[in-house]
């Protein structure tokens, strides 16, 4: 009788997706982690030219078409005056697809993989999937990764570490000191870097670094995508980057499981990347007001709350009972635990939803809290 493989046995599915399932169809919904903003109208007629003159009918280069990546090297020129070669870059359905190829690609049976805890929960479950070891690290008190953790927790074993600014699930924004400890890292143990840069360019105080800036080996490689950024949650297309046989492995477990990324997608990318940025500046700037009021509100519930400088997440400490107490009076949020051990008596709220729905939740987090206190 054909059994179930061991690497899926031990995958389970997310927590947050339980969490939506318990909730009401009235609940505030501060779980999800989607802009609720429309895609840029430039980046759909991307799509829309590209589907009614024909050229997405067919397969694109198993890489993706060779107008996107162009438009992804610019970017990394324009953005970070980084060099990037057209052909050192995969789109990828999205950039969840990206870190599955890095994990695939880089990880032998029973090697670890270090990450942060709480972090991002495939992590943990694509390490397992590409039959690695997970070995999570916990976080500063500011709930960001310290890179002295990440050395320490390194062994011969070690195939890779992730690196994950803006982060989902703190908000938490490493500085460009940690980026060259990283950077570091990865050049003298000879350890593979995967820095995870989705929420790139949601930052409210100080500024994006990547590793990828500092590495004097090929050792780093950086997953990005456009549906943070751009409100592209839904066309699923990201990219990884990095050596060009480091790139080529990676495309390996891509054109066999993927063959190429959606083609309308990839024009909408393409427009996206070359097009007008006002409404990715009008979106951040909506964020850090919410962020502001989000805080004020946690704060003023008696919440203690490490200030996220970027993406659209906080992640309060709370006491015991308290995310079964805010759900059952309808409002979504995410234990922390959902994300790792280490983030147990912690809970994660997102504010990418309209201000007057946070202004409403806030004040049922608010009754909730002094319930359960």
């Amino acid at each position: 009788m054909t059994d179930f493989a061991d690497r899926v046995e031990q995958v389970s599915i997310s927590g947050i997706r339980e969490v939506f399932e318990a909730a009401g169809e009235d609940a505030i919904n501060l779980g999800l982690g989607q802009p609720d903003f429309p895609t840029p109208a430039h980046a759909r007629r991307g799509a829309i030219e590209a589907i009614e003159s024909g050229q997405a009918d067919a397969y694109t280069s198993n890489k993706g078409t060779e107008q996107l990546r162009e438009a992804i090297s610019a970017k990394y020129d324009r953005d970070y005056g980084l060099a990037v070669d057209p052909a050192d870059v995969i789109a990828t359905s999205g950039g969840s697809e990206a870190l599955h190829l890095a994990l695939e690609a880089h990880v032998n049976p029973g090697e670890e993989v270090v990450f942060p805890d709480p972090g991002f929960v495939s992590y943990d479950a694509l390490t397992h999937i590409a039959d690695g070891t997970p070995k999570p690290v916990g976080l500063r008190e500011d709930l960001t990764l310290d890179p002295a953790t990440v050395e320490d927790a390194i062994t011969e074993e070690t195939a890779a570490f992730v690196v994950n600014s803006p982060a989902n699930p703190t908000g938490a924004v490493q500085s460009e000191a940690d980026m060259r400890e990283f950077a570091r890292i990865a050049d003298e143990h000879d350890v593979l870097c995967i820095s995870d840069e989705v929420y790139e360019h949601i930052v409210f105080e100080g500024e994006h670094r990547s590793p990828l800036e500092f590495a004097e080996t090929d050792n780093v490689v950086v997953v990005s995508a456009c549906s943070k950024t751009y409100s592209m949650t839904g066309w699923r297309l990201g990219w990884v980057v990095g050596s060009n046989r480091r790139i080529e492995r990676m495309l390996r477990v891509h054109q066999y499981g993927q063959a190429c990324a959606s083609a309308p997608a990839q024009y909408a990318a393409e427009a996206a990347l070359t097009g007008p940025q006002d409404q990715v500046t009008e979106m951040v700037e909506t964020f850090e007001q919410r962020r502001d009021l989000v805080l004020d509100g946690l704060t003023d519930a008696g919440l203690e709350v490490p200030t996220p400088e970027g993406a659209f997440y906080a992640m309060p400490k709370v006491p015991e009972g308290w995310c079964d107490e805010v759900l059952d009076r309808g409002v979504v949020v995410v234990p922390g635990d959902a994300f790792g051990a280490n983030g147990e008596g912690y809970a994660r709220l997102s504010y990418a939803t309209g201000t007057e729905e946070l202004k409403e939740a806030l004040e049922i987090i608010d009754d909730a809290t002094r319930a359960v206190q």
